[in-house]
């Protein structure tokens, strides 16, 4: 069964079936400035079972720092962003954790890695049970 998910106003919408390939929090400055705060939530799934439901997203591309593009989604009218796809991920597309409608996702989305670790923000705990890696 397809899990959904939207933007704040409910322009945008998305869906993906399978399951997640990699649950991971992400400290890097995209991040940060993407969220807003000190992390995102993110799961990776795999791009055949993911789908744009209704709406048009608008994007921004970037050079992350591998050096290989990355595009950020988001609500051209409420500004959030709903996932992230690029180079690095093959065909996988990174949703952020918190656009789900399901209210258990953020419960279900615990980490087994965090990335950029070395971004994290002091006063934010490590995640005793997840990989600890220093880049993507």
């Amino acid at each position: 069964m397809a899990k959904q998910g939207s933007c704040f106003c409910g322009s945008v919408r998305i869906s993906y079936e399978g399951e997640p390939l990699v649950k991971a929090l992400c400290h890097c400055t995209d991040c940060h400035k993407i969220s807003g705060s000190t992390y995102s939530t993110n799961i990776i799934v795999p791009g055949a079972g993911f789908k744009l439901v209704s709406g048009t997203p608008k994007s921004i591309s970037k050079i992350a720092s591998s050096g290989k593009e990355i595009t950020s989604y988001f609500c051209g009218d409420c500004g959030s962003t709903l996932w992230r796809d690029g180079a690095s991920f093959g065909e996988n597309k990174v949703i952020k954790v918190g656009v789900l409608d399901d209210p258990n996702a953020l419960e279900e989305a615990k980490p087994a890695v965090e990335l950029f670790s070395p971004g994290r923000i002091s006063w934010v705990s490590e995640q005793p049970e997840a990989a600890q890696n220093t880049a993507m």
